[in-house]
């Protein structure tokens, strides 16, 4: 029992220091907590080793996370998909699948394990790519949309496919009889999935205290509801994880209060892919054997090069015929080239089950981990092609921008991105109210870090959200709220000295941020005497036209684009015909220009 303890404490550090490492270079913990399974466990060092009590544990987690993933996805997220979306899934799913299948025959694998091979290779990470659409700050343009729907497509599919071959009676080997079974029980466990989510939760929401229950029984409620459903998977044949899945997926506004749903979600992430998943991750680790690189190195290579080139392709070739370019769906498959967790969920079950053997199984770890880790370099070659290109289209339903504060600094953001897009202010000042109106502005009374304000301004329809008030505190509690509540971009207007105090928050939060100077006050009242000017500079200016700031004396604020006018970030990337907007006090003493280059 002791060494029990001490290994599940050894496990949880290691998946904590793994992912953290893996968050720093940008890639999804997911990837640090397989390596370090590898590096630490059996296959190489033998530090750490499974037990039972980890192995309930890794599942226990899975289990929560599928759950977690449906409740983030909705399915309302499909609506998204439309044509583009539906046709980079299939190219993007259909092309590895079938060119997988073959590979693995042509290596006389047997045909189980060519499925699975070419499933794996058919699969796209959904959670690979969150964090670097926010890096790229591409979350409200058109191909974030459909990299994200076509993610979810491709996904859900897999799943289906997986959980379905893996239920009970495929140990033996797989027929088109028992994938037609398979088939027709998934579909059966669909339909009276549907019933309970769109007919029972409901009804059963409108008792007293279930729609917004407190936060502990919100969370016990909902977990034994997934595990239910997973139970349920069960019974039909299906395995759980898809039960799961689909508990998570029905459990949406309808049923519980947006507040009480975020809550729960917060939660059940910190318990599941925060705690108990990364077990399962360190421990999969362990089941893969180094010997692949001596024993299959030529299968190995050519699976990663297959499988990267045929989502690139198969993507692009099914995308063409939606007119939106072939660079943009080249574009598409480097960003749908990652595998991830549900991937290694299923093949660690699947090599529990006898299907596969360590060989092949390890050979799905290194696809995911080398395909992975070319999504964040790819992805962002190919937006930066299309961003100087100006192909790079924003779209979706979200066009407004609603800016906190309505002081002379967020008045003067308001007036330059009114140009290209709805605007709409919040404020509790009545003066600043005052001043807005004046300048023919939308305001709304009230706080920014208050969701019926954020509600009344409009902030389900904001595709960005910029925190400009003087305080940083209410900047950043404003910026998280509207992440929280789905706003794709969220901004903050930080001194050097705030980005110091709230270094911790600001890692990995995806909040952008404005670089303000730290005489903030300073610039408040210039800009409302009339003592600070807007100038425009070019970033790559004609022969003879001046292009710069004046030192210690400007402020820069927002750059037009070819196609967009948004705020000045952080490391933003400028094309050459950029235009950076900045704020000049008017007494300044002129001194060499200093506008940066193109990131």
């Amino acid at each position: 029992m002791h060494n029990e303890i001490i290994m599940i404490a050894l496990v949880l550090a290691a998946a904590a220091a793994g992912g953290k490492l893996a968050s720093r270079f940008g890639y999804p913990t997911i990837l640090g907590e397989l390596i370090a399974g590898i590096l630490l466990g059996p296959p190489l060092l033998g530090l750490i080793s499974g037990n039972e009590a980890l192995e309930i544990l890794g599942e226990f987690g899975v289990l929560l996370m599928m759950l977690y993933i449906g409740m983030h996805l909705q399915l309302r997220d499909l609506r998204r998909a439309s044509m583009p979306g539906l046709m980079a899934a299939f190219g993007g799913f259909i092309v590895p699948t079938a060119l997988g299948i073959v590979l693995m025959l042509w290596f006389d694998r047997t045909l189980l394990e060519a499925i699975f091979v070419g499933l794996a290779m058919g699969v796209t990470s959904l959670a690979t790519k969150s964090r670097i659409l926010v890096d790229l700050k591409i979350l409200d343009t058109r191909i974030a949309h459909v990299l994200v729907a076509a993610a979810l497509i491709s996904d859900v599919a897999v799943l289906v496919a997986f959980a379905s071959i893996i239920g009970p009676g495929t140990e033996g080997g797989i027929s088109l009889a028992t994938a037609g079974i398979a088939g027709i029980k998934a579909i059966g466990f669909g339909f009276v999935a549907l019933i309970i989510g769109r007919w029972g939760l409901p009804r059963l929401s409108r008792l007293p205290g279930i729609a917004d229950p407190d936060r502990g029984r919100a969370l016990l409620a909902v977990i034994a509801f997934g595990l239910t459903m997973a139970w349920a998977a069960e019974l039909a044949g299906i395995h759980a994880i898809l039960g799961a899945f689909v508990a998570g997926l029905f459990i949406d506004t309808g049923v519980m209060t947006a507040k009480a749903s975020r809550e729960v979600q917060q939660r059940l992430a910190t318990v599941s892919v925060g705690t108990l998943a990364p077990v399962f991750f360190v421990t999969a680790g362990f089941e893969v054997s180094l010997g692949v690189f001596q024993t299959d190195l030529l299968l190995l290579v050519l699976v990663i090069v297959v499988a990267t080139v045929a989502k690139v392709v198969g993507t692009a070739l099914f995308y063409l015929p939606t007119g939106l370019g072939w660079r943009e769906g080249i574009v598409l498959g480097t960003g749908m080239n990652g595998r991830g967790a549900v991937e290694i969920i299923v093949a660690e079950i699947a090599l529990a089950q006898g299907i596969i053997d360590t060989e092949v199984f390890s050979i799905l770890v290194f696809m995911a981990i080398f395909t992975t880790a070319t999504v964040p370099v790819l992805l962002t070659i190919g937006v930066n092609w299309l961003r100087r290109r100006g192909e790079l289209v924003r779209a979706g339903d979200r066009t407004n921008t609603v800016i906190v504060g309505a002081g002379p600094i967020a008045r003067t953001f308001a007036k330059l991105l009114a140009e290209t897009t709805p605007v709409v202010l919040i404020d509790p000042n009545r003066a600043n109210q005052r001043a807005a109106a004046k300048d023919g502005l939308r305001v709304i009374s009230g706080s920014g870090f208050e969701e019926a304000t954020l509600m009344e301004a409009g902030v389900d329809q904001a595709a960005r959200l910029i925190a400009a008030t003087p305080n940083a505190e209410a900047n950043l509690l404003s910026v998280q709220l509207a992440s929280e509540l789905g706003v794709p971009e969220v901004v903050s207007l930080l001194r050097e000295s705030d980005l110091k105090t709230f270094e911790g928050q600001l890692r990995g939060s995806g909040i952008e941020v404005i670089h303000a100077p730290e005489s903030l006050a300073d610039w408040e009242h210039a800009i409302a005497t009339g003592g600070a000017t807007v100038t425009r500079f070019r970033v790559n200016p004609e022969p003879g036209e001046e292009n710069g700031l004046v030192a210690g004396e400007s402020f820069p604020i927002v750059v037009v684009g070819s196609n967009d006018t948004f705020p000045l970030t952080t490391g933003v990337s400028l094309a050459d015909t950029d235009q950076v907007i900045v704020l000049t006090r008017k007494d300044s003493p002129h001194v060499e220009p200093t506008v940066a280059r193109p990131a």
